[in-house]
């Protein structure tokens, strides 16, 4: 149990800048370019040995976070401030299809993180961490869309309405991540558990 817990912390620490984002203020100048700032802070100090193990998820996230503080404090971009809300889902998006689409889908480094190295390579796992990813990307394709819809019908719905749909997304990610992990534990268990004849 603490071990199932333990892993599902270090997966949310994986998205802990992004969850930040969402959850700082930023609805105006100066709070966007602290919201930049401090993500781009925690997306060093709390994924230093990520970075270190070359996490695709972590460089992408600490080089989104980085563009946009020397974006909105070097060069005052106003565009990028006004967009950032379909600019970050679809970012994150589309690094979780990239990590599917060139075959090293970002679940997979979580799970090789925790796993002797003759295990590294197994088809079963392979596939479940694919299988994950492409979940989280279907997952977070719907935060996206309406953050395009926004983008067209910016008064058609109220604001909370896209903070409580992303925080939403969020957590049923990780809770399907966890459930289905779980899953997958108890069949392995089972399949090499002596048979009593």
């Amino acid at each position: 149990m603490i071990g199932e817990l333990l892993e599902i912390a270090k997966f949310i620490l994986g998205f802990l800048p992004w969850i930040l984002f969402l959850l700082l203020p930023a609805d105006g100048w100066d709070p966007l370019r602290r919201a930049v700032a401090i993500c781009l802070a925690v997306s060093v100090i709390f994924a230093w040995k990520e970075l270190c193990k070359g996490f695709i998820l972590q460089w992408a996230t600490l080089v989104f976070f980085l563009f946009c503080t020397i974006s909105l404090y070097g060069f005052k971009c106003i565009w990028l401030a006004q967009n950032m809300g379909i600019i970050a889902n679809c970012f994150l998006t589309g690094i979780i299809w990239l990590t599917v689409l060139i075959g090293k889908p970002f679940t997979l480094q979580y799970a090789r993180a925790d796993l002797p190295q003759e295990r590294w390579y197994d088809e079963g796992l392979i596939n479940s961490c694919r299988f994950i990813a492409i979940f989280w990307g279907i997952l977070l394709l719907v935060p996206t869309a309406f953050s395009s819809f926004r983008l067209f019908y910016p008064s058609a719905l109220p604001d909370r309405f896209y903070f409580y749909l992303s925080l939403f997304c969020i957590v049923i990610g990780i809770s399907y991540t966890t459930y289905y992990k779980r899953k997958k534990r108890k069949q392995r268990e089972a399949m090499s558990s002596p048979k009593i004849t």
